[in-house]
């Protein structure tokens, strides 16, 4: 069902506004409070989820731009809340009075707003056509130190997702605490060679002054800079506490996006063009309000511009289903028996509904069987 958008339609989607009062009340107030924002992000959406019904109806997705403004202007207007908000934190925390225990919590709720919240609208702007919003997009994640996301993802993810040469597909029986080391030890060498590889077809070198990685090193510096100018050594520290939760948080979505999936391979080290199959969809009603959409995963890997208001949802035959949202997931992800349990039964269900002419995975997801005869 299509339908036009209107402007009530866009007022669920600003519910990420409600994360950073919270933890200014957890500064404020201290104790069991400084986790208020991932209790709420986590526990409060998720059971909002439980009790109100999935959203299968999509958007026209010829709906013209100046019709999502509503839409847009949330992921515009967030980096100053959470720039603001991490530079207050900074200052204020070595001077509050907090003990240990509840700065490195608070910061905690702060990587979980900067990676929930953050992260996830720099990869909505990193998208976009606009300069100035992929700039904005640059700046978020160089609040959390991880600037090479943007190459790891445009450059590498797009191209290779669901096949061995994607760093960040989670292979099928892989655990997500082995799927993030092995994320964080290449995933900066592989945007790296995607970025030399870019500037050589150019015939520029690798440490051109057009290669992002500068960018990148001074965004950063400029963070680690400006994080020991206003909380010292400890704000030091606190600051790179929240960027590695913010981090976890976001190969944690990494991971669960498209465990298990394996395009078809053609031979030669050619893959068949991704399909919505190639990623688990979730129609999961209140969590897409506060991801903006990004549930709705099949259908940004078949248009990755699309606009998020605009991102298309399929149904289960056509792409996967989750059986729950994001958060619930990402929470089975952390234990990978109960995992393994919940999702490779099915990945199984996956392969034989697409592909029932493999038989020996083993091989083909190392890209070593031959396709099969037909492919």
């Amino acid at each position: 069902m299509n339908r036009r958008l209107r402007l009530t339609d866009a007022l669920p989607f600003w519910l990420s506004l409600t994360l950073p009062p919270l933890v200014v009340l957890g500064a404020l107030l201290g104790g069991w409070t400084v986790v208020l924002a991932p209790l709420t992000a986590w526990s409060l959406f998720s059971l909002l989820d439980l009790i109100t019904p999935q959203n299968h109806e999509n958007a026209d997705p010829e709906t013209p731009e100046a019709a999502l403004f509503w839409y847009r202007l949330i992921t515009l207007i967030w980096w100053p809340v959470q720039f603001v908000l991490l530079i207050w934190l900074l200052w204020y925390v070595p001077r509050s009075g907090l003990r240990g225990w509840e700065a490195v919590g608070l910061f905690f709720g702060m990587g979980v707003v900067s990676g929930t919240i953050g992260i996830n609208y720099a990869h909505e702007l990193l998208h976009q056509r606009p300069r100035w919003e992929r700039a904005l997009g640059d700046l978020l994640l160089a609040s959390v130190l991880y600037s090479h996301f943007r190459s790891e993802h445009l450059r590498v993810h797009h191209q290779h997702v669901a096949t061995p040469r994607d760093t960040v597909t989670a292979r099928y029986n892989e655990g997500f605490h082995r799927f993030f080391w092995r994320v964080l030890r290449t995933g900066h060498g592989s945007a790296f060679r995607a970025e030399a590889a870019l500037l050589a077809r150019r015939g520029l070198g690798p440490w051109d002054r057009r290669n992002p990685f500068w960018l990148y090193l001074g965004l950063q510096g400029g963070m680690l800079i400006l994080a020991l100018i206003l909380g010292g050594w400890l704000g030091l520290a606190l600051f790179v506490w929240q960027a590695l939760v913010a981090v976890w948080q976001l190969e944690l979505v990494n991971y669960v996006e498209h465990y298990g999936m394996t395009r078809r391979h053609l031979g030669e080290g050619k893959y068949e063009p991704v399909r919505p199959h190639h990623s688990w969809n979730a129609d999961h009603r209140v969590t897409n309000w506060l991801l903006i959409n990004l549930q709705r995963h099949s259908d940004h890997h078949v248009k990755p511009d699309r606009r998020f208001p605009l991102l298309q949802t399929y149904d289960p035959a056509t792409a996967p289903q989750l059986p729950h949202g994001y958060p619930v997931m990402t929470a089975l992800a952390m234990v990978p028996p109960l995992w393994r349990r919940r999702m490779n039964p099915r990945v199984r269900e996956w392969r034989r509904r697409h592909y029932p002419d493999v038989t020996d995975w083993a091989g083909y997801n190392a890209g070593t069987n031959p396709p099969p005869k037909g492919a």
